[in-house]
C-alpha cells in the first residue's frame, strides 16, 4: 500500500512539473458587448446571437412575459376568491391581499423591463 502511494504521488509531481513546462495556447480577447469582428471561426462567434446586450435582452423579455402571465392567472385567482369568500373577513382580506401582490408584481415586472431596455440602450 506504502508503494502504491508513493507511485501517485511521484506521478502527481511529475504531471505537476509536465505542466508548467507545457507552453499556453495563445489567446485572444473578444468583447461580449459587441458582435465578433472578423472572427467566425470560434462557435460563439458564428452564432445568430453572438453579444451579450441580445441574450440579456431576449432572457429578460421571456422572464417578464412568464412573470405577466402569472400575475395575471394571480389576479383572476384573487377576484375568484374574493367573490367566493361569502363575507368572510378573513377570506375578503386574503383576496384583498392576493390581488394587491399579484398588482404590484406586475408593476414591478414593467418597471424592470423598462429599466433593462433603458440600460440595454446605452450599450
Amino acid at each position: 500500500m506504502k508503494k502504491i502511494k508513493q507511485l501517485v504521488i511521484s506521478l502527481a509531481i511529475m504531471m505537476g512539473v509536465g505542466m508548467v513546462l507545457v507552453p499556453a495556447p495563445s489567446a485572444h480577447a473578444i468583447s461580449v458587448f459587441t458582435p465578433c469582428s472578423g472572427n467566425t471561426t470560434s462557435k460563439v462567434c458564428a452564432s445568430k446571437s453572438d453579444n451579450a446586450t441580445s441574450f440579456a435582452k431576449t432572457a429578460v423579455n421571456l422572464l417578464l412575459t412568464v412573470l405577466g402571465i402569472i400575475s395575471v392567472i394571480m389576479i383572476v385567482i384573487g377576484g375568484i376568491r374574493y367573490t367566493t369568500s361569502g363575507g368572510d373577513a378573513a377570506g375578503l382580506k386574503n383576496a384583498r391581499d392576493t390581488i394587491i401582490y399579484a398588482v404590484v408584481g406586475l408593476i414591478v415586472a414593467i418597471l424592470s423591463f423598462s429599466i433593462v431596455n433603458f440600460v440595454i440602450s446605452w450599450f
